[in-house]
């Protein structure tokens, strides 16, 4: 709902365990890969968070049944496809829709969709995608609003991505599973997220490899089957919480993750004076007196992720010095920081892909808007932290990537409600 939001006392220290729940990423183009087979696929650990929600919404349109028997499965069935583009108004929801174009012009021939929506954090164009199946090709052209893509059977192929996209890497991944021959795809995307697709994929016939890197080769099949398969811990959720423990000064245990796909976030933090101990799924984190400014970068994996720059920013307002953040991966993920200045941080901006902050700031409470997804989340961050109330609106966007952010952090102590 747009009207809801959160209402924040400050000054609480985290302390206690929290569960990190499944990616979202991950679950998306899970989702997607469901279209390539006839068969049931099972889905486990999936987060119950609103971008699942537009999905499953998105494949019911196009005929796929979706079955809910917990609130972390998903069983999805593409036995009887009734439409090869889904409706524009459900597009505009999710940028991850776009990643239905794969499969259904894998397994049918022909797709298509309309640009997608998602988040406002700068262009994140789809020529990737595009460009990628027309190599492989497919016929691609325009009919009012939708791109259309057409093709008897792809044709494997060396492709070059301009730069590595995450969702054009999946799309154009599944798309090859079912091309003839093989097909390379250079300046790949290397997220833990890829992997985990992949590792779906090849259960279910697919033969990839290289996921993880930044070179795919996929070996064509002639038809894949269904399977069942674990979403991956969300990385993002649990930086998040790391974030969270450390800009409280709190001590917190965050379980049910991999340490491995946190590495750049854990060494950021260490070097901000922030102490973390890691075991097999587990990070402890433990808050310092005095935190250090930083210079930090979001690019691709597995450097910074970029949907980490927001809430480090916010846990930079209260490290001792002048602190840098470079946006590298989306020209426009700094809208935040007119948000944070509400709350009396002191951040300046040079251009649209570097703040410089200058801390520690005393924040106080305010009334602030979550632009985005990870925007909302560092808005949350320094309510955490701000004397007073802070009152964050339009936290739908928060909902669509974490699983009860809210009940999550009252769990550790902080004072904090959806209203």
């Amino acid at each position: 709902m747009a009207g809801e939001r959160f209402i924040i006392e400050g000054g609480h220290r985290l302390q206690g365990s929290v569960q990190v729940s499944g990616s979202k990423n991950a679950a998306v183009a899970a989702m997607a890969a469901s279209l390539l087979v006839p068969d049931e696929c099972s889905l486990e650990n999936v987060p119950a968070i609103g971008d699942v929600r537009f999905m499953a919404q998105v494949l019911e349109s196009l005929g796929v049944e979706v079955e809910k028997p917990s609130s972390s499965t998903l069983g999805l069935r593409a036995a009887r496809i009734t439409a090869f583009s889904p409706p524009t108004e459900q597009v505009v929801n999710l940028r991850a829709s776009f990643m239905v174009m794969g499969p259904l012009l894998a397994r049918f021939g022909q797709a298509s969709c309309s640009p997608p929506g998602g988040d406002v954090i700068g262009q994140r164009p789809i020529d990737v995608h595009l460009a990628g199946f027309a190599a492989m090709g497919a016929d691609i052209h325009r009919q009012g609003d939708k791109f259309v893509a057409e093709a008897k059977r792809l044709r494997g192929a060396r492709l070059f991505m301009d730069y590595p996209s995450v969702l054009g890497t999946q799309n154009l991944m599944m798309a090859a599973t079912l091309a003839k021959g093989t097909t390379v795809i250079v300046n790949a995307a290397a997220e833990p997220e890829i992997a985990s697709l992949a590792e779906m994929l090849n259960k279910m016939g697919a033969r990839i490899q290289g996921a993880g890197s930044h070179t795919l080769e996929i070996k064509g099949v002639d038809a894949l089957h269904g399977t069942a398969h674990r979403i991956i811990p969300d990385r993002i959720e649990a930086g998040t919480f790391a974030i969270a423990a450390a800009i409280t000064n709190g001590d917190v245990r965050i379980g049910g993750l991999e340490p491995r796909h946190l590495h750049s976030l854990v060494a950021k933090l260490r070097e901000v004076g922030v102490q973390i101990d890691e075991a097999e799924d587990v990070l402890h984190v433990c808050g310092a007196d005095q935190l250090k400014a930083v210079t930090i970068q979001a690019v691709p994996y597995p450097g910074l992720a970029t949907d980490l720059q927001a809430p480090m920013a916010a846990l930079l307002t209260q490290a001792q010095g002048v602190s840098y953040v470079h946006e590298r991966v989306f020209d426009n993920r700094l809208l935040y920081v007119s948000e944070l200045r509400k709350m009396g941080a002191e951040v300046l901006t040079t251009g649209t892909t570097t703040a410089i902050i200058i801390g520690p700031c005393s924040l106080s409470g305010a009334s602030v808007h979550a632009l985005d997804v990870r925007a909302g989340a560092a808005l949350v961050l320094a309510g955490l932290v701000a004397s007073g109330r802070t009152e964050v609106s339009d936290i739908y966007h928060l909902n669509r990537g974490y699983q009860s952010l809210d009940g999550k952090l009252r769990s550790l102590g902080a004072d904090i409600e959806s209203v």
